[in-house]
């Protein structure tokens, strides 16, 4: 009764933990880690108010899905109380494997291993000391379980992940467009085949769902200022780890010296050194760099913790040659160029029609998707992937 705990949430109020296993999963150095990475990266730069945790969007997550177990079994959708336990301890645990910074840095530590793979390894890894208690969790977690609905629940177009994510970050951010009715979205679930599907009553919750997700895409999670200061943070570990290969003297922490040093296939002994990394690693290192004898270094490391970010452009169409040129001539030193001007494409996708379509019970047990039966007129046109080219450079 001791690990039957309360975590205070400043969206949903209490969150319960409903069991010991729970509860001691929670207290573990690897999810603890989650504390010390942010959940958005460096939007803080453009709100202020971002400052919210990896750690508190996976509690968050866990009292939906307690949420969501209650609304199904009410609609005499049968779960076991180790199929509930271990769809709690999956969504819980589905985003340990982000790095410091979250998306940021997904690929500068290890090379071509997304953080969905990574969480898999922190999950497998946690299952040997709990003695295979993750083992069901982690068959939902890879979408391996008998009964779909419950993978589909961890990720699928309208899973537990947004319906967190999309109403705490724009809590955070003040961006009320992407504030979304998650209770609700909730409420109209339901499970028809062993698939997930929401009540005919909720369309216009989910037609809301997706237009909040992009409106969030491209005011927050694609804003331009973000995608500089999240470009230079990235090129900041480049030049840190070429220095570091060259045999440079570069003030680093331990976890984090690990990683400069060379590439690193992913192992027990990359697991274990990736799990003492985080946020604070980053920042304390960039802010020692800041005084390093290496120009470009230091100038970006300056740039970044003072925020005295590039100028940035966002547009539809690619850059000319004649822009293109512009953007080199505000370059100083143009062999630092690479550094300092950097051009690429963002993509907004609100909804994949594709994977994992949003269905809608009809009468009966009658299923159609939503594209087909919404009058919502722009509907359609979001399952189109929207691109825009953006480049920065020196002001």
């Amino acid at each position: 009764m001791k690990k039957l705990k309360i975590f205070n949430d400043p969206i949903y109020g209490f969150i319960p933990i409903q069991s010991a296993l729970i509860f001691d999963i929670t207290e573990h150095p690897y999810f603890q880690r989650l504390r010390r990475i942010s959940q958005m990266g460096l939007s803080y730069l453009v709100y202020p108010g971002v400052h919210h945790t990896r750690f508190e969007h996976a509690l968050g997550c866990l009292y939906l899905m307690q949420q969501t177990i209650a609304v199904l079994e009410s609609k005499n959708v049968k779960i076991s109380n180790e199929e509930s336990e271990a769809l709690q301890i999956a969504i819980l645990l589905h985003d340990i494997g982000h790095g410091p910074f979250s998306h940021t840095l997904e690929h500068s530590f290890i090379k071509g291993v997304h953080h969905e793979d990574i969480s898999l390894q922190f999950m497998k890894a946690l299952n040997e000391e709990f003695n295979g208690k993750l083992s069901l969790a982690i068959e939902m977690f890879k979408g391996e379980y008998s009964r779909p609905f419950f993978n589909q629940l961890i990720a699928s177009q309208l899973d537990i992940d947004r319906l967190d994510y999309l109403k705490r970050d724009s809590f955070f951010s003040g961006v009320t467009e992407g504030n979304i009715n998650s209770h609700r979205l909730i409420t109209m679930l339901d499970v028809v085949d062993e698939n997930l599907v929401v009540d005919k009553k909720g369309i216009y919750s989910v037609e809301k769902f997706i237009v909040a997700r992009r409106l969030m895409y491209w005011m927050v999670y694609l804003h331009k200022t973000s995608l500089a200061a999240e470009c230079i943070l990235v090129n900041i570990l480049k030049r840190a780890t070429e220095l570091s290969i060259n045999k440079k003297d570069i003030a680093v922490s331990e976890q984090l010296n690990f990683f400069l040093n060379e590439s690193r296939n992913f192992d027990k002994n990359t697991l274990v050194a990736f799990s003492k990394l985080d946020d604070y690693d980053i920042i304390g290192s960039v802010k020692s760099w800041m005084n390093h004898s290496d120009k470009v270094l230091s100038e970006l490391a300056k740039s970044l913790i003072n925020r005295s970010l590039p100028k940035v452009i966002v547009q539809k169409e690619a850059f000319s040659e004649k822009q293109l040129k512009s953007f080199s001539a505000h370059c100083k030193n143009k062999n630092d160029e690479t550094y300092f001007v950097h051009t690429g494409t963002v993509r907004n996708l609100a909804y994949n029609k594709d994977k994992y379509p949003i269905n809608i019970k009809m009468n009966g047990d009658s299923v159609e998707n939503i594209i087909s039966i919404s009058d919502h007129l722009n509907l359609e046109t979001l399952t189109q992937p929207v691109v825009k080219h953006f480049a920065y450079f020196p002001k």
